[in-house]
Parts: structure tokens; C-alpha cells; sequence
């Protein structure tokens, strides 16, 4: 259905308040969400109520990101919070991160994009020296799990089986998000700068798992509580590596949507103009607007005090003694 999929807050500190409610959020505003409690502005309002306005001066460090693909529902705790997601089409953070990027250039934000089965990642910042022994691709995923200290060890794998090529790619997205939080432990100097952090993670395991061995079997029952433990362990980890100061969210969903086509119209079609804006609303600003309004409306008052008073000391002026022009001239026609 629709309402089918789920957007969870595992953890958040007190400056980011989410009101319980089961209201849905259009899958669209996402990047939205995270963009708001992150303390950045949105070119359009959200007319959401399930998030409200927090401490305004104390904005989190980080923020986390993790996308479920192949199941709409979690078992996750009941002490964060869950929502329906409305439309829930492909989304990405990359207009949090630009934003990031662009307002702390100058200081060292980490931001963390990936997508592990699709060997897409994408970082910036400090994220390049702290997440350089990260594995990111297929065959590095696959010799990380059979390392003396990978999850392997440690994790009860039950029905899931070590030589079976999906059950690996599942446990290896596992395996990252564990090698993230040990990574980062060993910068922590990172998670307490005055950067924002965001890391953006898109697990696709526990979908084949579902292919490959159906939604009724028990590996997909094992996988998906294995998932939700994980979930959670790195959710605390996470948490506490920024001191409490962090937002920790998990996104499920079944099936993306199509994403919205984007209309475009041919300099060969005919000459009817379709009006783009019906309704004459004004375009949305974003956050340079009130920059550049107070540099010209500051320097428009200078110059327009500037102009009074040189005309008002110009028109009082005294030509024979505040000008030397008359005054050499009065001097020579003296003398002549």
C-alpha cells in the first residue's frame, strides 16, 4: 500500500524533538527531515507535525542515515519513534551534504555516502582519512568477512549459511556498518568539532536474501532480526561516540516508487504557454537571501546618508573661506 513503508528514529538527542504520532511523511521530504534537525534551512516548507522546533543554539553533530530496501516494516524498539511513509520514491542526501560542504569548507566535516552491493560511495572531508581502510567494493567486502576480527566470530548466523554468495553480501553490509563505528572510534577528536557529520547508508542485503530464499523462509526471519540487532548496536555506538549529540534514523522500504518524471517541453512544440505558476506565488529563497538583502539595504541607507550630508555641508558652504578656489581668486583680483 501506500502507507506501507516506515521511517524510524532510533536515537536523538533533546534538541531534536519528534512528537509521537503516526502521521505520515511523504517519502519525497526526507532529505528535508534531516536537513531541519540538522539546524539548515529548506527551500520549501515542511507541513509536518511530527517534527517540532528544538533548541535552536544546540544543533546535533552528526547525523545517520541508514536505508533498508526489501521490507516495509522493522521489529525495531519501541523506545524511538516510527511514521508511514507516503510515496516513498529514491532519495538522497546530497543536498544536506552540498550544504555541509559549502557553510563549513573551511573546518573538517565528515560526510559518508554508500551504498555497499552497489559499490557506490562518496566522501568528503576529513571522511577520506578516516574511513580509508573502509571496504567499499565487492571483493573487499567479501575478504573482510573472513578476517581474524570480523563479525563472522561473533554474530550467530542460525539458518544463514557462510558459503552462500547472498548470505554473504548481507552479512558484509553488517560488517560495515560495525567497521564505520570502529573507525570513527579511533578519531574521536572528529565527532566533537563544531562540523556537522552526515553519513548516508544503503543496506540492499536482507531484499536478496528475500529473492533468493522467499519472505516466509527462515532465513529471511533470521536475517531480518540479525539486521535489526545490528541496527540498534550501531545506533548506540553512534550515539555515543558524539556524545549523545547525534540522530540516528533508519528508513524501510519494500519498493521504491517510480520517481517523478520531470516534465520538459521542446522550442518545437507549439506556442501555447502553459503556465508553470497558476497561483503568481513568489519563487523560494534560500539561505543567502537574508545575506545579500541586508549588504544592499545597509549600503543603499550609507549612500543616502552620504548624499545629505555632502549636500547639506556643499549648500551652507562659505565660498571665501571654505573653498581655496574663490579664496585664490579674491587674493589676485586684490592685487591686480
Amino acid at each position: 500500500g501506500v502507507f506501507g513503508d516506515e521511517f524510524s528514529v532510533l536515537r536523538s538527542p533533546q534538541s531534536v524533538v519528534f512528537r509521537d504520532g503516526s502521521w505520515p511523511i511523504p517519502g519525497e521530504r526526507i532529505p528535508d527531515v534531516a536537513a531541519l534537525t540538522m539546524g539548515f534551512s529548506v527551500e520549501e516548507d515542511l507541513p509536518w507535525p511530527g517534527l517540532a522546533v528544538g533548541d535552536l543554539f544546540h544543533r546535533p553533530r552528526a547525523t545517520v542515515l541508514v536505508t533498508v530496501k526489501g521490507v516495509d516494516k522493522l521489529a525495531l524498539p519501541v523506545k524511538g519513534f516510527s511514521y508511514p511513509i507516503e510515496n516513498a520514491v529514491p532519495f538522497s542526501l546530497d543536498s544536506v551534504a552540498n550544504a555541509i560542504h559549502t557553510l563549513f569548507s573551511e573546518e573538517t566535516p565528515v560526510v559518508l555516502q554508500l551504498a555497499p552491493s552497489e559499490e557506490r560511495v562518496y566522501m568528503v572531508g576529513k571522511a577520506n582519512s578516516v574511513f580509508e581502510d573502509l571496504s567499499v567494493t565487492l571483493r573487499q567486502l567479501r575478504s573482510r568477512l573472513f578476517q581474524d576480527n570480523s563479525i563472522l566470530t561473533s554474530l550467530p548466523l542460525n539458518s544463514l549459511s557462510r558459503n552462500n554468495e547472498v548470505d554473504l553480501l548481507f552479512l558484509s553490509e553488517l560488517q560495515v556498518l560495525h567497521d564505520i563505528a570502529s573507525l570513527l572510534s579511533r578519531h574521536k577528536h572528529l565527532a566533537k568539532d563544531h562540523s556537522p557529520d552526515l553519513y548516508s547508508l544503503e543496506l540492499s542485503g536482507l531484499e536478496e536474501v528475500g529473492k533468493r530464499y522467499g519472505e516466509d523462509s527462515q532465513q529471511f526471519k533470521d536475517a531480518s532480526q540479525i539486521l535489526v540487532d545490528s541496527l540498534q548496536k550501531f545506533a548506540d555506538e553512534m550515539f555515543n561516540l558524539y556524545g549523545g549529540n547525534a540522530v540516528v534514523e533508519v528508513v524501510a522500504v519494500k519498493e521504491f516508487n517510480s520517481p517523478l518524471i520531470r516534465k520538459t517541453r521542446s522550442i518545437l512544440q507549439s506556442s501555447e504557454s502553459v503556465k508553470e505558476n497558476p497561483y503568481n506565488l513568489a519563487y523560494p529563497y534560500n539561505y543567502n537571501y537574508s545575506v545579500i538583502f541586508n549588504i544592499i539595504l545597509w549600503m543603499m541607507i550609507g549612500l543616502a546618508l552620504a548624499v545629505i550630508v555632502i549636500s547639506y555641508n556643499l549648500w551652507n558652504m562659505d565660498p571665501g573661506y571654505d573653498s581655496i578656489i574663490y579664496r585664490m581668486t579674491n587674493q589676485k583680483i586684490r592685487m591686480d
